[in-house]
């Protein structure tokens, strides 16, 4: 076990297995080095995809309500040992506690989600144009499953792939991300004590992806990859499964706009925008990284919302009063003190905020000034600094939020019926949070376009991933 109640050992087959070599998980809070975890490679992913092929008949024959009954069990695991899970999540990571207890709520409700829906996969019949003909449509696992997750949300990123894959009958093998695995090794003890049968979910931590993911992505009994991360990556994994023509669904990165209109209510509309860039200190995907601000009302909204972002308090994220806690990691600190930097040095300014604290903090920050060709503009920040630019008409504002090549999720705020139903379809992305700082919920649908990824998770869509549709046609005598 590790400084958590965390196991460190590799998931496989239903047994926690040791390997030659191991690598340090580190508290980005305290710099300290929290848990030694295994370092699996090729030889654990060849296990798991032997012990996934195995248990994929049995678990796939299985019926909906024995595997609802045992998704059933794992959500309510999950909840009974909410606070050791964020005391994980916060040590690994960096996320304060009280958002951390939060992620573990949301995680839960996808396992629950999940064991409901299990039972939800209807097929159909199709009249037929022949009399002695009986046409029949069935739904079937997609098979053996290769996730792979990140860092920013360690315990719901785990759920929402992992749940809708074993309420289709379909078994998972998890790659979580270098910085945070621990959480991922603790759902996996929660699935062994709701009686999960074994292969049906593993878990491989490794400091190096790639002695995991090439043997897993190149076997052609995987049947599913399903990836969150940086496109660059995304698009590496997309044409490596395309040589055994997987089924895959990428979640993707992300340059979120936030248009706010000047009939907003500056203070709602302030409280959801500190939410949406905020949140988890700036490090998600759909963190709203770029502020449309009315001309009419730019002066009192950035005035509001830097007074707003003065007040956030940063520090220990196991103290229930932190509401920004320190970067992931060296990497993602310094991306955010170049992107200030450098944006000063071509002329933006700095509201409040602005400085990197000791250790991997950086002060909540607001800026103006900020024009194209900057690289707050360019490239996502993965960090808390909000940008505010101001927009002449309603066109150019949804213009310039459609600039991007990424399309993930987009945010508006107005009190205008009419405007919100419009802006919301002119917007090229796949959420759109309208007054609605915080859109993503287990039984809506979750993902993006253009650069953003394909596929989506979350509801009947997200378990429509891990099936496949098969035509039965049945002639009688």
């Amino acid at each position: 076990m590790s400084g958590t109640d965390a196991p460190t050992q590799a998931f496989i087959g239903g047994r926690w297995q040791s390997t030659e070599g191991t690598f340090a998980v580190t508290n980005p809070a305290t710099g300290d080095t929290l848990a030694e975890v295994a370092d699996c490679g090729r030889r654990e992913a060849e296990a798991t995809a032997d012990a996934a092929v195995n248990a994929w008949a049995d678990w796939a024959n299985a019926t909906a309500y024995e595997r609802s009954a045992r998704l059933r069990a794992w959500h309510d695991l999950i909840v009974e040992h909410k606070e050791p899970i964020a005391r994980t999540i916060s040590q690994e990571m960096g996320k304060p506690i009280t958002e951390a207890r939060g992620e573990v709520v949301f995680s839960s409700m996808f396992a629950e989600w999940y064991a409901e829906e299990a039972k939800r996969v209807y097929g159909e019949s199709i009249p037929s144009q022949a009399p002695h003909k009986r046409l029949h449509v069935i739904k079937q696992s997609v098979g053996p499953s290769f996730g792979i997750t990140p860092w920013n949300f360690p315990a719901a990123m785990v759920t929402r792939k992992v749940a809708p894959a074993l309420a289709s009958g379909s078994p998972f093998i998890l790659k979580p991300a270098e910085q945070a695995p621990l959480t991922s090794l603790y759902f996996a003890k929660l699935w062994e004590e709701a009686d999960g049968p074994a292969g049906t979910f593993q878990v491989l931590p490794a400091l190096d992806p790639k002695p995991v993911a090439d043997p897993l992505v190149n076997d052609e009994r995987i049947r599913k990859l399903t990836f969150t991360g940086s496109t660059e990556v995304g698009k590496a994994l997309y044409a490596q499964s395309a040589q055994t023509l997987k089924r895959v669904s990428l979640e993707l990165g992300g340059h979120a706009p936030f248009l706010i209109f000047e009939d907003a209510d500056i203070e709602k509309a302030v409280e959801q925008t500190m939410v949406a860039k905020f949140r988890n200190i700036g490090q998600s995907c759909v963190a709203a990284n770029r502020l449309y601000v009315a001309p009419s009302i730019e002066d009192d909204f950035a005035e509001a919302y830097a007074e707003a972002a003065q007040k956030l308090t940063v520090g220990d994220p196991l103290s229930d009063d932190t509401q920004i806690g320190p970067l992931v990691d060296e990497g993602g600190l310094e991306k955010v003190k170049r992107h200030v930097q450098e944006s000063v040095d071509k002329g933006a300014k700095v509201l409040t905020g602005g400085s990197a604290r000791d250790g991997l903090f950086y002060e909540p920050t607001v800026m103006t000034g900020v024009r194209d060709g900057m690289p707050l503009m360019e490239e996502e920040t993965f960090g808390p600094v909000a940008p505010i630019l101001p927009y002449a008409s309603e066109d150019e504002a949804v213009r310039q939020a459609n600039k991007s090549s990424y399309g993930l999720a987009a945010y508006i705020w107005t009190r205008d019926l009419e405007r919100a139903y419009r802006v919301a379809e002119q917007l090229d992305y796949g959420i759109i949070g309208v007054n609605d700082g915080v859109p993503s919920t287990p039984q809506a649908p979750f993902g993006g376009v253009k650069h953003s990824g394909i596929g989506r998770e979350g509801g009947k869509w997200g378990i429509e991933e891990y099936l496949e549709t098969k035509f039965i046609s049945v002639g009688l005598d």
